[in-house]
């Protein structure tokens, strides 16, 4: 609910009432800001997001290589700047470098060989930088690995572990718990209110090797179809408008879109079959 809230925008065509009617949420006094980046830097990050899906394991100073041939002459603490800021990370296999209060919450990979049959059995949580024309939001996703099935999202203008974890309560109350929630290990899941909230509802927790790229294969198979099919074509103007995009592509990916994944079936039938 607080992400809704977020998407609020006072400055909007349309009236508060109807924005408010349009996300489902009470009038408040929370509204969305773009975050405050120069139009280059959110053009730079576009481009090294769309580069970012095809490439995963190039670093900062490929990142400003194919930067400088696009004509942007940017250093690389900038470049490493901004891919912190869009929460990306190039994937390879790394040290521990996971800080010492941290350490106690990471938890062992447990998909490795397990045998996926039934819905709401493994879950995957993921987080990703959605570009707008005048600004970004983040997109937090949970999947159902064995339909493919969406169970919950919501859009922030933050990566703090609440905007994750509410997520997750929301999908739980629609949908029933999981048995399992992988996730990688970044600072949303490895905090004390995520792990706590988790073995409190006795769900185990599965966690992706530092470096490993496909151990979170199906979110991240996901955010691709969503950024090619929709968020590179028809950039929004503002979140309420990303909110009812992403609402209604999602909307068509669960109930509507074959998956060759799934045998070519939809996520929604899969799910809601057995679920």
């Amino acid at each position: 609910m607080s992400q809704r809230r977020n998407l609020v925008d006072k400055n909007h065509d349309l009236s508060i009432n109807r924005q408010c009617d349009a996300l489902s949420i009470h009038r408040s006094s929370l509204y969305y800001s773009p975050k405050g980046e120069k139009a280059e830097n959110l053009e730079i990050m576009r481009i090294m997001d769309e580069h970012y899906i095809n490439h995963p394991t190039e670093g900062v100073l490929r990142m400003q290589d194919m930067l400088f041939s696009l004509g942007f002459v940017v250093n690389h603490k900038r470049v490493r700047r901004l891919l912190r800021l869009m929460g990306l990370m190039a994937i390879y296999p790394k040290k521990n470098l996971s800080k010492l209060g941290l350490k106690k919450y990471i938890h062992p990979y447990l998909l490795k060989g397990l045998e996926i049959n039934r819905p709401n059995q493994v879950w995957a949580i993921d987080i990703t930088y959605i570009p707008m024309k005048n600004g970004f939001l983040y997109l937090t996703a949970i999947i159902d690995v064995y339909s493919r099935y969406i169970v919950g999202w919501g859009l922030s203008n933050t990566l703090e572990a609440e905007a994750s974890l509410s997520v997750l309560k929301q999908a739980i109350k629609e949908h029933g718990k999981p048995e399992i929630i992988n996730s990688d290990q970044g600072s949303q899941f490895t905090c004390e209110q995520w792990i706590e909230y988790l073995k409190k509802n006795d769900v185990k927790i599965s966690m992706d090797g530092k470096g490993r790229a496909i151990d979170n294969i199906f979110i991240e198979r996901f955010w691709r179809t969503l950024k090619y099919d929709y968020v590179y074509l028809h950039p929004a103007s503002d979140g309420l408008e990303l909110y009812q995009g992403i609402k209604e592509f999602i909307s068509y990916y669960n109930n509507k879109l074959c998956h060759q994944g799934i045998d070519r079936k939809i996520p929604a039938e899969l799910y809601k079959s057995v679920a």
